[in-house]
């Protein structure tokens, strides 16, 4: 019999219909303001109500800054936009403490002054453009949702989001986050140019007098409800060793790997994409009004949860092949019938590695 990891009350199940009905209005508040990109709108959504991060990475004139800042407002959420640059200290963005006089006593104490991370929703702008130092100070903030000044630790408001965005084409003085950085992201979202019609749209729109400005959906004590009943929502565990599938077939020194997985990756993902992934599908699930999580839901969100926790070659680089690619073979390849991967000899190796 198929086992559930957690079950929803009737009041959850309530709260899944508000929040289907909460995701079309954002989708339809945000399309006032930004033309297309509803799958890049959709995974900052699952990564936002997963507790997770997010890179962007397109080129400029993509209107990342403005779909982030729009969602802002569609959350009522504090927004602060960090432009990263070569000279940009970790202080610049945590906050630093000054010594304050005491007018009517004349002593003297510090006083912290709180940075741009104290936000609800933050902006990293071109993240690799800032040395390692402060983009340590980053990941840190994202990792213990604090900062700490001198010897005192201050708490980040809740909901905390970082989204940093990257510039594939020009890498001339800038500092590449490592992979290990990069694990630290739940997803990392292509930002693609529009098709023909939606940049006519564009072209209308950014050209007029005025332009319309979206309105609030959900306030921040709703997003941190849902972020809970994320967690909630039930896996079957045929669910989990589809994951656990795809994820360790990535691995090239284990057994039962694909061919071309060893031909075309370095490494492969570590045990935060499995986290990752079943915690996208499920706020993914949430969104689309299911109760539980499907293969579907898993498959949806392969491409931004892992195509940043596996490495290329140099073949792979010299053939063409990009992460994406693999990971859609990997996803066309693998079975969701848990007996059809339990009958398969390759996957059986997978499961008693």
């Amino acid at each position: 019999m198929t086992q559930l990891s957690s079950t929803l009350g009737a009041n959850d199940l309530e709260a899944v219909g508000r929040i289907k009905s909460a995701f079309k209005d954002l989708k339809q508040q945000l399309s006032r303001v930004i033309v297309g990109q509803e799958q890049v709108i959709e995974e900052l959504l699952i990564a936002l109500f997963s507790k997770g991060h997010c890179i962007l990475e397109g080129v400029p004139g993509l209107a990342k800054t403005l779909m982030i800042s729009s969602l802002a407002k569609c959350l009522s959420l504090d927004f602060s936009r960090i432009q990263f640059t070569p000279d940009l200290m970790p202080a610049d963005i945590t906050g630093t403490e000054v010594i304050e006089e005491n007018r009517s006593t004349g002593s003297r104490e510090f006083k912290f002054l709180p940075g741009p991370l104290f936000a609800n929703m933050v902006l990293a702008d071109e993240i690799n453009r800032t040395p390692p130092k402060t983009q340590a100070a980053l990941l840190e903030a994202m990792q213990e949702r604090q900062v700490t000044v001198g010897r005192v630790r201050h708490k980040l408001t809740n909901p905390f989001f970082v989204l940093a965005t990257m510039n594939p084409i020009e890498q001339e003085g800038t500092y590449p986050l490592p992979e290990a950085q990069q694990d630290r992201f739940m997803f990392k979202v292509f930002v693609k140019y529009p098709s023909f019609q939606e940049e006519m749209e564009i072209a209308r729109r950014t050209t007029a007098l005025t332009m319309e400005e979206p309105k609030p959906v959900l306030s921040g004590e709703q997003i941190m409800e849902l972020q809970n009943l994320v967690r909630r929502v039930p896996v079957a565990d045929e669910v989990i060793k589809y994951t656990l599938a795809l994820v360790r077939q990535t691995r090239i020194t284990e057994p039962g790997v694909p061919k071309f997985i060893k031909e075309y990756l370095a490494w492969g993902a570590g045990p935060r994409a499995v986290q990752n992934l079943v915690l996208g599908a499920k706020a993914r699930a949430l969104l689309y009004g299911r109760e539980s999580v499907a293969h579907e839901d898993i498959q949806a969100v392969a491409l931004p949860v892992l195509r940043h926790r596996i490495l290329a070659n140099f073949t792979a680089a010299s053939e063409g092949i990009t992460t994406d690619s693999v990971i859609t073979r990997l996803l066309k390849e693998t079975p969701t019938r848990v007996g059809d991967l339990e009958s398969d000899e390759r996957f059986k190796k997978i499961f008693t590695s």
